[in-house]
């Protein structure tokens, strides 16, 4: 029966496509029901004609992918045909037979993978790796002209796809009768072995590398070199028709072996020679040659993720520069009031947002939030509220209305698991008085005069933004006494961790506000510093925002 698998964090769940038309959407009547606001309620459908299934977009927000590209028709699909609606991906899987199923392995051409994996394979010889280069006391000086020969071949090399045919050309040197070579790496994300380079020396005969996939399995397995002799012939594979039909006279299959001694791939060469057939000392040699090229093979990879993660770092130092100029320059200044406020991301690039601007003469809006997450994907979703923020407080200074606008755009194209906890102020210096709106982000906290603290009933805490569309907020109006303080705080402040692992917690952050004597900005820098002083030099695990702004003593 065919199926659609649906590939979602390291599992694979099955969907038989056991009708003729089988629906797919966010809708619970949905046959194939994607629990996301990115998927349209009824996005896609798979129509079974005969034997051919049938891919068809129902008009999607989002759209329907196949294999990467976006569909307007429907479309025929075929085995391992990727589908992607939103941020789910589904493989297609025909009603095959097992032989039918069998596709070319990716990679280089030339290159094929003999399914024999039930047949019962006697290995003519085999041999485990020692070291590095093998046992050296078995052939030292082959070996050592043999491992000159290929770090001399190699040497200065360090791109992958370059390096990988110096690699044969070099082993068709040491083993002058050798017919065909390939090399095979292991793909990280799948596991599977992929051919990466072959080689071949008789043209005009057939140039196809042809491997054991039992023999294949047991050198990956059990990391060890594996020889055949004339393995046309050789009773030891009469068993095995894919193995019988390989028209091999001799082959040599050895593994690579990384820094951890685990296999990065493996190294194929055969001969058609009759005469000159491989020996157990030969796959030796082979062994110790191998271990050089899988050093080379480990060095350049090295090398090139170095030079990856490089460009990756000039990339998130420009990131964090873009970040930090949607920041706030400075804060604004008006006499009878002080404003502070601190941003330090965890990593190159945070979800903690902050912003302070001018509504008119005597209004000014403070925008203060925490995006689910940190990183790379809640510095998107930040960037995204900070230019929503100043878009609809262009046109708006009652924050109950600025808030429904705020939330609907931002539920409008969410991105799933990622909202923000918000508050939005809009303070009138003119009358003294502070209206509020909390999405979902802890209480501010307020400090009078007489170190008494107060925080905004938690009744009136909304949901976060980003989460329900049209959902009925709470405005808090409260006037400002002289003297007053109001702290804001995302959750890097509390929960801050020294090297045993304790909290800085709320209490304590409460405690210390109630001893604080000086004004919002001295409070703030104080609150900073003592969340410093209990990290005691333990790296952050959360982004830390304070702002803090209150109005001067008579």
């Amino acid at each position: 029966m065919a199926c659609l698998v649906l590939l979602q964090k390291g599992e694979a769940t099955r969907y038989e496509l056991n009708q003729n038309e089988v629906l797919l959407g966010r809708h619970p009547d949905c046959d194939i029901q994607l629990g996301s606001n990115t998927v349209s309620r009824r996005h896609a459908r798979v129509l079974c004609e005969g034997d051919t299934y049938y891919l068809e977009d129902l008009g999607s927000g989002n759209g329907t992918f196949v294999n990467g590209k976006r569909i307007t028709q429907r479309v025929a699909l075929k085995h391992e045909d990727r589908v992607k609606l939103g941020p789910f991906l589904l493989r297609f899987e025909a009603d095959q037979a097992p032989a039918a199923r069998r596709a070319a392995s990716p990679g280089v051409e030339g290159v094929a993978i003999a399914d024999d994996a039930d047949a019962a394979v006697t290995i003519v010889g085999d041999l485990d790796q020692v070291g590095g280069f093998g046992a050296l006391d078995v052939q030292p000086e082959a070996k050592l002209r043999a491992v000159l020969e290929i770090s001399r071949s190699l040497a200065g090399t360090v791109e992958l796809e370059s390096l990988l045919p110096k690699i044969l050309d070099s082993l068709f040197h040491i083993f002058p009768y050798a017919d065909r070579g390939c090399i095979l790496l292991k793909d990280p994300a799948t596991g599977k072995m992929i051919p990466r380079a072959f080689k071949h020396r008789r043209e005009g005969e057939d140039a196809t590398v042809r491997l054991s996939r039992t023999v294949l399995k047991k050198v990956l397995a059990e990391k060890k070199g594996i020889l055949s002799a004339d393995a046309s012939n050789d009773a030891a594979f009469s068993a095995s028709e894919s193995i019988a039909t390989l028209a091999i006279r001799s082959m040599m299959c050895v593994p690579m072996l990384g820094l951890d001694g685990e296999p990065r791939g493996v190294i194929h060469i055969d001969t058609q020679n009759p005469i000159q057939q491989f020996k157990k000392e030969d796959l030796d040699l082979l062994m110790a040659v191998a271990g050089q090229a899988a050093l080379s093979y480990e060095n350049a990879r090295l090398m090139d993720a170095y030079v990856q993660k490089q460009k990756q770092d000039n990339e998130m130092e420009i990131a964090r520069n873009v970040q930090r100029a949607m920041l706030p320059d400075s804060l604004p200044k008006i006499e009878g009031y002080e404003f502070y406020a601190s941003y330090h991301s965890a990593q190159a690039v945070g979800g903690d947002y902050y912003d302070a601007f001018m509504l008119d003469d005597h209004k000014i809006c403070l925008s203060f939030g925490d995006v689910a997450g940190k990183g790379v994907p809640g510095a998107i979703i930040m960037a995204r509220i900070a230019s929503c923020v100043q878009n609809t407080m262009a046109f708006t200074q009652d924050v109950g209305e600025a808030i429904q606008a705020i939330n609907n755009h931002m539920c409008q194209k969410a991105v799933e698991g990622r909202f923000v906890t918000y508050i939005l102020i809009v303070l009138d210096v003119e009358k003294h008085e502070m209206s509020l709106v909390n999405a979902g982000h802890m209480s501010p906290m307020i400090l009078k005069p007489d170190g008494e603290l107060e925080e905004i009933d938690d009744e009136t805490i909304g949901l976060p933004v980003g989460v329900v569309e049209d959902y009925p907020y709470d405005v808090v109006r409260r006037p400002v006494a002289p003297g007053e303080i109001i702290v804001l705080f995302t959750d890097g402040v509390d929960e801050a961790m020294n090297p045993d692992g304790e909290l800085y917690t709320l209490d304590r952050m409460r405690q210390f506000i109630r001893n604080n004597r000086g004004g919002a900005a001295e409070l703030g820098e104080a609150l900073l510093a003592d969340v410093r002083r209990h990290a005691n030099g333990r790296p952050q695990n959360d982004d830390i925002t304070i702002m803090t702004f209150g109005r001067n003593a008579d």
